[in-house]
Order: C-alpha cells, then sequence, then structure tokens
C-alpha cells in the first residue's frame, strides 16, 4: 500500500504541474493537508514529507493538536463550518480562518482579536454553488458583506474560499471559474482594507481544476491520508 509520504509528494507534484500547465509558478500554489481525524503519528509522516500547512475541520481537534501543529511549525487553517460559539478557540490559534461567512461570524472574530490584541486573518467563504444545505456567503451578497467588514479593525480579508457541488452537470471547473471571476471583480473594487490576496478552492478530487482555474490554494486531505476514519 501507497504510504502517506508517498501520497504528499505525489499530490505535490501533480499541483506543481498543474500550476506549470497553466503558466504559473508550483510556488504559487499553497499545499493545505486536511488533517481531519488523522492521528498526529500519520501526519507526522507527511511533515517529514515537506508538509508546511494543515487545514482542521473541526475546532476541537483544531486545539486538540495546537502544540503538536505549532511544535512542527505548521501553519494552521481552520476550514470547517464556522460556529459563532467555536469562534474563541479558533482566534489566535489558527493563522487563518478559511470559512467565515457572515457578517455575525467576523463581528465575533473581531471582538476577540481586539480582546486578545491580535489581527485574525480570514477568508470569506463563498457558497458558489447556492446551494441551500451548505454554508456560505451567497454570491451576489458578498461584495456588501466585505465593504461591512473593511472598517473592522481586528480583521483583516486575505481573499476567498469556498466548495462547489459535489455532483451536478456543470462539474467542479465550471464553479471554479465562477468564484475566479467574483475574485477578480472584487479585486478590482479596491475596497478599503480588504485584501484579494488568496483564493482557496479545490479538494482531493478536483484540485488539478481549481489550480488551472486559478486557486492559490488547495486543500487535500484522502488523497493524502486515505479515506477518514471517525474516531
Amino acid at each position: 500500500m501507497t504510504g502517506i509520504r508517498e501520497n504528499f509528494i505525489r499530490v505535490r507534484e501533480t499541483a506543481a504541474e498543474a500550476a506549470y500547465k497553466a503558466g504559473r509558478a508550483p510556488e504559487s500554489v499553497r499545499l493545505i493537508a486536511v488533517t481531519k481525524f488523522v492521528e498526529t503519528e500519520r501526519i507526522a509522516e507527511a511533515i517529514a514529507a515537506g508538509c508546511t500547512e494543515v487545514g482542521e475541520n473541526r475546532a476541537q481537534e483544531l486545539v486538540d493538536k495546537f502544540d503538536f501543529f505549532k511544535g512542527n511549525g505548521q501553519t494552521v487553517h481552520f476550514i470547517g463550518t464556522l460556529q459563532l460559539n467555536k469562534i474563541k478557540y479558533l482566534v489566535g490559534r489558527a493563522d487563518l480562518i478559511q470559512s467565515a461567512d457572515r457578517i455575525e461570524a467576523f463581528e465575533e472574530i473581531d471582538r476577540l482579536a481586539s480582546k486578545r490584541e491580535l489581527i485574525q486573518e480570514a477568508l470569506v467563504e463563498v457558497n458558489i454553488g447556492e446551494e441551500p444545505q451548505k454554508s456560505g456567503a451567497a454570491y451576489e451578497s458578498v461584495p456588501e458583506l466585505l465593504k461591512r467588514i473593511s472598517d473592522m479593525p481586528n480583521v483583516r480579508v486575505k481573499g476567498m474560499m469556498c466548495i462547489p457541488p459535489a455532483a451536478g452537470g456543470r462539474g467542479a471547473s465550471y464553479y471554479f471559474a465562477r468564484m475566479k471571476e467574483l475574485f477578480e471583480n472584487i479585486k478590482g473594487m479596491g475596497i478599503p482594507g480588504i485584501e484579494m490576496d488568496l483564493l482557496s478552492m479545490g479538494m482531493s478530487g478536483d484540485y488539478p481544476e481549481a489550480i488551472a482555474a486559478g486557486a492559490d490554494m488547495v486543500r487535500v486531505g484522502s488523497a493524502i491520508f486515505g479515506a477518514r476514519q471517525r474516531h
């Protein structure tokens, strides 16, 4: 059976090839290893292979692994559904909160970051497929949301994130292209205090397509660690 080290190297090489084909430098794409339900011993294998960034879906799991991550020099991302009552565990721990999607979440991040005397970096999650069961800001609401966030002194918006529909006639590439268009449109607006530097999209099944469309970050779990086994 192929090990985690080999999986990580293969994913990194595939991402680099996709970047190269898109006329981009391979180092312009950041590979985030999604470590949900993955034990630290197995994460250590990916770190030994060159992993420098990890993403967690659950606040408690991020807290439990935080000392391990930081002790191993990892940049820590929170990528799961963001519950208001869990933000207190993330501000100051997550280097980047990728899944903030409503004004109340940003207000709570700003409040806690101010209290802790830090600036918390975040992305706006967009519900690019307009799926009622999924989290994420509505496509049309993003400019107004960003304008409301722009005067929050302790939140620094760095870009946007999306998870396209898992199945459907259009395919992931359509949604990635739509997301890239929104990203560039927002960047062109020049909203004060809002940075559009990072576009996070693409997972194990579609990260090459996401890179082709312009993703700066891809979030890959099962292609590195295998199918998740819930504890």
